[in-house]
């Protein structure tokens, strides 16, 4: 019993400890080390965390907003308040599911690994981007800010879905980069058309309007 209490103890010693990460330090591995950041992400069976964390930042992001829309001048309503509460991190688990099942897709593609719990966590990792794009969105006054704002945010996402795509499951570099060209594509041609507007008003009607003058 000695010996293999002794031999347990040897070996808890040898093995080092992970340190828990801070969330700020792991959303400035996300900015300025990805590959270090995405390449840690493991299947570890909790993959309620990951739903956790985007209806959080979903949280974030509705506070936010419903703060800057009363400093602006906005009614509170009943309404806005259930939107800020409810409806945005909602909306944000919905979409941590919807950009997972694109990412399994891509995987496919790609020749990358078919892990649903990796592409889930993948995505709520960058879910720091949701309540980030909602502040961006809102805050923005006319077209300009509004066309500059929305291309920052939409090709920093495809910046990100590559590192998920390429470290977190494993596709080839150039495949990944051929699928999200021909999404790049597709966002240049959504703006050049006048579908824009549509996408726009789905961020900050106000600033979309200025571009319909």
């Amino acid at each position: 019993m000695k010996m293999r209490k002794s031999a347990k103890s040897l070996k808890a010693a040898k093995t080092p400890r992970i340190k828990k990460r801070s969330w700020l330090a792991k959303l400035t591995d996300i900015f300025f080390k990805p590959k270090y950041f995405f390449s840690r992400i493991v299947a570890d069976g909790k993959m309620e965390d990951a739903i956790l964390k985007a209806f959080l930042w979903g949280l974030v992001g509705g506070i936010v907003v419903l703060i800057l829309n009363l400093v602006r001048g906005d009614t509170f309503t009943i309404f806005s308040l259930f939107k800020s509460l409810i409806i945005y991190p909602v909306s944000a688990v919905i979409l941590l599911f919807v950009f997972a099942g694109l990412m399994m897709l891509v995987s496919e593609v790609t020749g990358g690994d078919r892990d649903w719990e990796i592409a889930v966590k993948g995505i709520a990792s960058m879910f720091f981007i949701y309540p980030l794009a909602l502040i961006l969105n809102s805050i923005a006054f006319d077209c300009t800010s509004m066309w500059l704002i929305s291309v920052i945010v939409d090709l920093y996402m495809l910046f990100l879905l590559y590192n998920i795509a390429v470290y977190c499951l494993h596709g080839k570099k150039v495949s990944v980069l051929f699928v999200l060209m021909v999404c790049a594509v597709f966002l240049a041609c959504l703006y050049m058309s006048d579908y824009r507007n549509v996408w726009f008003m789905v961020k900050n009607i106000p600033a979309t309007l200025t571009c319909l003058m």
